[in-house]
């Protein structure tokens, strides 16, 4: 299937998530928590094991990881939205984008981040969506500096 294969931009390897990647994921997560849903703890609980294994098994969701020299230090997670709008085009829903602390300035998220993009174009995507915290403004300019504008304001509600 195209967009689910492992491979290599620059010197960041991307490859889809196993579970033995759930703590670094967490660990990654927990570095820059901003909401109330953002894991606090970087053990797993396993209920998070069970919501990775089956994203890993649906074909709509990608968990993807970055490694260097074998160690994760990026990770991001895709959703595959069919639509009705754009002619019932395919969305490309990136969530949970993270680049571990020490790494960061290095260019590796823009790897993930042109990884992702590749896919998204493999798989025929109309466009490439996402959402980052109003507090994260280092990652805006991450986004505007790969081409995403500020189009549309998102709103959530926690039910948890």
């Amino acid at each position: 299937m195209p967009g689910r294969e492992a491979g290599a931009r620059g010197h960041l390897v991307v490859r889809e998530a196993t579970a033995v990647d759930l703590d670094a994921i967490l660990a990654l997560m927990v570095q820059d928590a901003r909401s109330p849903t953002t894991p606090t703890s970087t053990v797993a609980t396993p209920r998070q094991r069970a919501a990775l294994t089956e994203l890993v098994a649906d074909p709509s969701h990608q968990v993807l990881v970055g490694e260097l020299e074998g160690t994760v230090v990026a990770t991001a997670h895709i959703t595959w939205l069919r639509m009705l709008s754009a002619d019932g085009g395919l969305y490309c829903q990136v969530e949970n984008v993270r680049t571990d602390e020490a790494h960061r300035g290095r260019g590796l998220g823009g790897e993930l981040m042109a990884w992702i993009e590749t896919a998204a174009r493999d798989r025929g995507a109309a466009r490439i969506q996402l959402t980052t915290n109003r507090s994260r403004l280092d990652a805006h300019r991450f986004y505007e500096r790969l081409g995403y504008e500020p189009s549309h304001l998102g709103m959530k509600k926690y039910l948890t």
